[in-house]
């Protein structure tokens, strides 16, 4: 029987792992965990986030991920949203999935990747989902 899901494991390029971990670590805040020896042989690199992994595998002839894509919930999304653009990350918000805030951006090497956050589980009387403001950035489908 499942019980939960263990990581979610991306493809990169060759040779990418400094570009990674500058994304990984200081844009989305997530620790660097060592790979097993025989494992790190291989290239690539891992990260956490509380029970969050991310596996960052080396793929000789890489192509991103433009459609799969590992949704990760995230607390205060406008917060995260404003912190990937500071780092020149796209953000695209898609306003499609009922009763959640979400976007879309893509890591350093083209990855597909969707952030959101539950309705009413981090926003606060005049945040910008109560005033009905919204990004020029916002999707309308």
């Amino acid at each position: 029987m499942l019980a939960a899901v263990d990581h979610v494991q991306l493809a990169a390029p060759p040779g990418s792992e400094d570009f990674l971990r500058g994304y990984y670590v200081e844009v989305l805040g997530m620790t660097e965990i060592p790979k097993p020896p025989v494992l790190a042989a291989r290239g690539g690199c891992w990260f956490r986030a509380g029970a969050v992994q991310l596996h960052l595998g080396i793929e000789k002839d890489f192509r991103p991920a433009k459609k799969a894509h590992p949704g990760l919930r995230v607390t205060g999304i406008e917060a995260f949203a404003a912190r990937l653009r500071a780092h020149e990350a796209e953000v695209t918000w898609d306003d499609n999935l009922p009763g959640h805030r979400r976007f879309y951006s893509e890591d350093p090497v083209g990855n597909r990747l969707e952030f959101l956050e539950p309705l009413g589980s981090a926003e606060q009387p005049g945040s910008v989902e109560q005033s009905g403001s919204r990004s020029p950035e916002r999707l309308g489908s």
